[in-house]
């Protein structure tokens, strides 16, 4: 990601806390008292630690609010702002529950007039959206309005592992160089803020004013519910609807994710909701009232667990309208945990009805593409729909090597319909505006590979993001392929096997992958035996996305290298293959 915050230094400068802080026992209850002096109280964090809830209250009884933190026992791994700005002069108590007598993190905890850390951490990626801090997963909200992109996010504030669950919030004119903003939605009486969508209302029909941004979210407490919040300054702060929620539950465990739009031909708002392990759809004239309409799933898809993030758009092709039904579900993947499937059918307004297609469809056969949804409100002159999937594997995803920040969202990509030469499926590619990173281009001479492998550099000096772009055609090789590479003998696979008809990526030696053993599973996509296949892969510190004949063929995988990967290597196991248009370009 091109970054747009100010720089962030590498030190920590703490300012003890004031005299006046006084800490007492309640029963199982350890509170301190703080008279605010600074901008931040800083709580340091370790991940191994048990996870303990802390209260934070000032003299208003009515100004309160609680965090799940793994507040440090025996080290610190880092630290995790709460913003107390605007309470200075005042007492603010945090109370920390459950919790006897004092530890580490509660001795330790300081004010600081500066929240600091390392941003630039070694898996940061360069041009894919992270979090500033913090953990992040589902992407929400997505939305365009007057030139603006808006991200919000699944977004846990005091920590790099889920929790907490808030609405992170940044925006972009280009979506390649984003600006963070403060976090839209926390939690509040009716649960944490788990994922939903946001809409332009263009008509007023909720009533909050022309054009306002409403958020339709799940309210994730005793039971999931659907709520609702809105904005008259295009984003920038939102107000919970004083009756939420909207949408209660009727019974049912797994109630939630609401992604909605307007659909012109019924006249209406419609819901896509998740419930259990099919999508119910749900109509509105406000956005206030709903009514049930219909439900889609039984008996058709990969039913291997619940569904969540669902997302139903319509789409062109051939000069006709088609209608597509994207389903995330963890676990039950094509290569174990989470993936997303999707339908492609009509809808009249009210009912779902699907092609006869070999279903399940994947969006993306890589490990690592998840709850991805699109977003709402691009012009229809624009003609796009525009796709970005969380960039990690729920099988890991607390787990991995980074500390300050964790996960980060897929590029963005324009979602089309095609067809393969079988049957219609979604195309993905990465969106046109991506070509502005674009620095110098080498190209490289075209190669002949057979039986020996052959070696290219890549740029020497590389700080691991960059592209590639070649056209690979079969000619006599059966199985063939291409890898990454570095003087660690650390290797990124992808490999062509047009006997058993699989295309496939091994990162089982490309770096760090011992922080969980189910990381180094491999993955297969399904591979057409072609004449060419027209490669890009994006690379990006820790990240690879392979695109095959512009996206007829997606995946997206996690990788840990020790160094940057600057080889790249073809073999061939039996026969020839050649590879032409080679190019190499650096991401500035």
């Amino acid at each position: 990601m091109k970054k747009t915050i100010s720089s962030i230094l590498l030190a920590l400068l703490l300012i003890n806390m004031s005299c006046s802080s006084q800490s007492k026992s309640s029963g199982e209850n350890l509170s301190v008292d703080y008279q605010i002096q600074s901008s931040y109280i800083l709580i340091p964090v370790e991940e191994n630690a048990p996870e303990i809830k802390i209260k934070v209250s000032t003299s208003n009884p009515t100004i309160q609010s609680t965090y799940d933190v793994h507040v440090a026992v025996s080290k610190i791994d880092y630290w995790v702002p709460v913003d107390v700005k605007k309470w200075k002069g005042q007492k603010v108590t945090l109370s920390f529950l459950g919790v006897k007598e004092s530890i580490l993190g509660i001795n330790d905890v300081k004010q600081s007039d500066q929240f600091e850390f390392e941003y630039n951490e070694t898996y940061r990626p360069q041009f894919h959206f992270s979090p500033e801090h913090g953990w992040m997963n589902d992407p929400n909200g997505m939305v365009y309005l007057d030139g603006e992109y808006h991200l919000f996010y699944q977004y846990n504030p005091y920590g790099s592992m889920w929790g907490n669950m808030s609405w992170g919030h940044a925006v972009s004119t280009d979506m390649v160089s984003w600006t963070y903003l403060p976090t839209a939605l926390t939690p509040d009486s009716l649960g944490a803020i788990f994922s939903g969508s946001a809409v332009v209302d263009v008509n007023n029909t909720a009533g909050f004013g022309k054009n306002a941004i409403v958020a339709i979210f799940t309210s994730c407490g005793k039971t999931q519910q659907q709520s609702i919040a809105y904005s008259t300054d295009k984003g920038r702060t939102f107000t919970k609807y004083a009756h939420n929620p909207v949408l209660p539950n009727p019974g049912i465990t797994d109630f939630r994710d609401p992604k909605v739009s307007w659909n012109e031909a019924a006249n209406q708002w419609v819901m896509t909701l998740a419930t259990k392990q099919t999508v119910t759809f749900f109509g509105s004239p406000n956005l206030k009232e709903w009514t049930k309409l219909s439900e889609f799933g039984e008996g058709i898809g990969s039913h291997a667990a619940v569904w969540e993030c669902p997302d139903l758009f319509p789409m062109t092709y051939q000069g006709k309208t088609k209608w597509v039904l994207i389903v995330s579900l963890n676990p039950g993947g094509p290569n174990g945990g989470s993936a997303t499937q999707y339908f492609i059918g009509n809808f009249d307004g009210k009912t779902f009805k699907p092609d006869a297609l070999p279903y399940p469809l994947w969006l993306d056969y890589g490990r690592d593409n998840y709850a991805g949804v699109t977003f709402n409100n691009i012009p229809k002159t624009v003609g796009r729909r525009i796709f970005m999937g969380w960039m990690s594997n729920w099988d890991y995803a607390n787990q991995v090597p980074t500390k300050d920040f964790r996960s980060a969202n897929t590029t963005p990509r324009e979602l089309t319909i095609v067809n393969n030469g079988n049957h219609l499926i979604l195309s993905s590619y990465p969106v046109k505006e991506l070509n502005s990173l674009k620095g110098k281009i080498w190209e490289k001479p075209n190669l002949v590979v057979e039986k020996e492998s052959i070696a290219i550099d890549l740029l020497k000096d590389n700080n691991g993001s960059y592209e590639i772009e070649m056209t690979i055609k079969p000619e006599s090789a059966d199985v063939f392929g291409f890898s990454l590479n570095n003087s660690k003998n650390e290797t990124l696979k992808f490999n062509f096997n047009n006997t058993t008809g699989f295309v496939s990526i091994d990162r089982k030696k490309s770096g760090l992958t011992d922080f969980n053993d189910r990381f180094a599973m491999g993955m297969n996509a399904p591979l057409l035996k072609k004449d060419a296949y027209r490669i890009r892969l994006l690379v990006d510190k820790a990240s690879a996305e392979l695109f095959i004949n512009e996206g007829e063929i997606t995946m997206t995988t996690l990788f840990f290298p020790t160094e940057s990967m600057n080889q790249l290597k073809f073999y061939s196991q039996a026969g020839k293959f050649s590879v032409e248009n080679i190019k190499i370009n650096n991401i500035k």
